[in-house]
């Protein structure tokens, strides 16, 4: 394996700080919305679980992607 795809793999997993950034910013603007509006805690909260989930996906998509440049 080349250095170079040892440097795409490695650019391939940052995805997961875009992950962490955007997942926390989510969650304070999350908590700010119930502090504001407590009777749409529900709501909220499953629209943050959603928005979560499709974020933490984009970096598990990052790692399978480096898993396939590191092994392939």
């Amino acid at each position: 394996m080349g250095s170079l795809a040892a440097i795409g793999a490695g650019l391939a997993a940052l995805t997961g700080i875009g992950a962490g950034i955007g997942i926390g910013i989510a969650t304070s603007k999350a908590v700010d919305a119930v502090a504001r509006q407590p009777e749409a805690s529900g709501k909220i909260m499953t629209l943050l679980i959603l928005g979560g989930a499709l974020a933490e996906a984009t970096a598990i998509y990052g790692m399978v992607v480096a898993i396939i440049i590191l092994f392939a």
